[in-house]
């Protein structure tokens, strides 16, 4: 899963925060931000669930495509 949050768009809200706190957090300024670690969402059922709640439409959530030869290499 992809997850990416516009900052020019986040007007730092909270609402993904509060809908899946598991993976995303606000940073010094109020501004969302995926937690260290959770850039994929971690498997959390509510990423979506947070994206759809964001009241100006900051988060894009999409499926990873693994291209062929991807799949368990190492980064």
């Amino acid at each position: 899963m992809d997850i990416d949050i516009d900052k020019d768009v986040c007007i730092g809200a909270g609402q993904c925060a509060l809908a899946a706190p598991g993976v995303f957090t606000q940073d010094d300024d109020g501004f969302s931000t995926l937690l260290p670690g959770r850039e994929d969402g971690g498997g959390d059922p509510m990423v979506r669930e947070a994206a759809r709640s964001c009241p100006v439409s900051a988060i894009t959530v999409a499926e990873s495509v693994s291209r062929p030869g991807e799949a368990g290499r190492a980064s």
